[in-house]
């Protein structure tokens, strides 16, 4: 099939088989959105969180990038993170935000493997995978004898771990995390077993 007929396709589906069949779901989120969660997970095309999880559409406000990274507060860096997050937590008054790693992440993977010095493969992605630096220092740190595959299956929780710290960096979040209103989840879905654990920090 045709890749664009295939998303044609795929959305008549959904508008018969879901939006006409549940007008009580859609009807109110035509006037505004109210939810819970704000998810940030990982773009990998295996892990889709409304998928792996239930969600509802007008259930989960979600953050989708490379190994699912959150950099710290910053005013002129990230920006799109940070107003996404700004928003989810001052306008939208979500109660949670859920940090989801997952197996076999391609992120995580180049984030091990960085070389100090080495010049960069990709224009983006190391860069961008350096937020979860201090994460790979613990791995490299702690689990230096375990073979490659297993270090990278611990990064990928610590490296939650870093990101649901520097969501503490938000003054907003912090806030939110201090008054009660807020809470902060970590999440690891491993597709290979089938399993997904949480936890909080």
């Amino acid at each position: 099939m045709d890749p664009v007929e295939r998303l044609k396709t795929g959305f008549e589906k959904f508008k018969t088989e879901v939006y006409d069949q549940k007008p009580d779901l859609f009807e109110p989120l035509k006037a505004h959105q109210s939810p819970k969660y704000m998810v940030f997970a990982c773009a990998d095309s295996r892990v889709c969180p409304s998928v792996t999880l239930g969600l509802e559409p007008g259930e989960a406000f979600m953050v989708r990038n490379i190994a699912a990274m959150v950099p710290c507060y910053c005013k002129n860096k990230h920006t799109g993170v940070g107003s996404a997050i700004e928003y989810a937590v001052c306008a939208l008054k979500v109660e949670v935000i859920v940090v989801i790693g997952h197996s076999r992440c391609g992120g995580i993977k180049a984030l091990l493997n960085l070389k100090d010095g080495a010049d960069d493969t990709f224009h983006f992605v190391e860069d961008w995978v350096r937020i979860g630096f201090p994460a790979r220092k613990k791995v490299k740190d702690e689990c230096s004898e375990m073979p490659f595959e297993d270090q990278c299956g611990v990064l990928e929780k610590e490296a939650v771990n870093v990101s649901l710290q520097n969501l503490s960096t938000y003054p907003f979040v912090k806030e939110g995390v201090a008054n009660g209103t807020l809470k902060l989840v970590g999440g690891h879905y491993d597709f290979v077993s089938g399993k997904f654990d949480t936890w909080e920090l």
